[in-house]
């Protein structure tokens, strides 16, 4: 009787399991539904939001403090409003009924002590003078050392819903998310509480909420863009069944993926600039038709 050898046998099933795993995630590349390469002036844009059917962007830190609404189907810039506030890291938007909600919450060493959720009053002309600052910290973080692309503190995705803030943290070491709700009304110190973690394998650029479900984006050191898609299992609560899981494609072709919104019509994603040795990826908008997904 031939024996089999042991090292023959793992092959044979990390082959099985790595098929296993592949049967898990759908593949949808969104680079077929590519809308448009956007302008320079939003090379680093971080996120995307949609307020009165108007879809908005901004850069993150390092750049200027105006929030772009671009066009859906062209990608062009077609209002600019200034907010002269300071974007040291601005990572997310979001929005309730009056207001626009802004993350400056960027945190890839996890030394930072002063995250801050900015909330702008807004009409239909411009946005208003009278900003609330929204200072708050993770209970769970007691290290502050430097620790670059290496912590569980960062953060780069944020919803509002059901009169409170939830932000998704960008979990470099743990490849996973943290939800944690945050109380709009408090102002100076405030505690975000953390009610449910999930293990992604990848880190979460951005999220946003459409219709009982949570749509969080991101990717991989190894560039492979994601995208999970969560079903509201109880009111505010995300992470108890298993999400439908996409790969979209690599930031090699498509961009480092950092925005995600939806309407009733599909979903829009966004790129920013994306610089190998191997090339560049322009900064792009995208739009999925729902069609095109299982989930819908």
């Amino acid at each position: 009787m031939k024996i089999i050898s042991s090292n023959f046998l793992i092959l044979v099933f990390l082959v099985f399991f790595q098929i296993g795993n592949a049967q898990q995630t759908d593949f949808l590349r969104i680079k077929k539904y590519k809308v448009a390469e956007l302008s320079e002036v939003l090379k680093e844009n971080s996120g995307l939001f949609l307020f009165n059917n108007k879809l908005f962007t901004f850069n993150d830190g390092g750049n200027s403090s105006e929030i772009f609404e671009i066009n859906k189907t062209s990608g062009n810039i077609e209002n600019v409003f200034k907010t002269n506030l300071i974007n040291k890291d601005w990572e997310a938007m979001a929005a309730d009924s009056a207001n626009w909600y802004i993350g400056d919450f960027g945190n890839n060493a996890g030394t930072r002590k002063d995250l801050k959720i900015y909330k702008i009053p807004f009409n239909k002309e411009k946005t208003t003078d009278s900003v609330q600052v929204i200072s708050y910290f993770y209970p769970e973080q007691t290290d502050f050392s430097s620790r670059n692309l290496n912590n569980d503190f960062d953060a780069e995705a944020m919803i509002f819903l059901d009169g409170k803030i939830h932000v998704f943290t960008k979990e470099w070491a743990s490849k996973s998310t943290s939800h944690y709700i945050i109380d709009p009304e408090i102002s100076d110190n405030n505690p975000a509480q953390k009610v449910e973690t999930f293990k992604t394998d990848f880190v979460v650029t951005d999220a946003a909420y459409f219709q009982k479900k949570l749509f969080l984006i991101g990717y991989t050191k190894k560039t492979e863009v994601f995208l999970s898609i969560f079903k509201e299992t109880e009111p505010g609560f995300f992470f108890n069944a298993k999400p439908q899981k996409y790969y979209l494609g690599s930031a090699l072709s498509i961009g480092q993926i950092e925005g995600i919104e939806i309407d009733e019509n599909g979903i829009f994603i966004s790129g920013e600039e994306f610089i190998t040795p191997l090339g560049k990826a322009k900064p792009a908008l995208y739009f999925v038709p729902h069609g095109k997904m299982k989930s819908f």
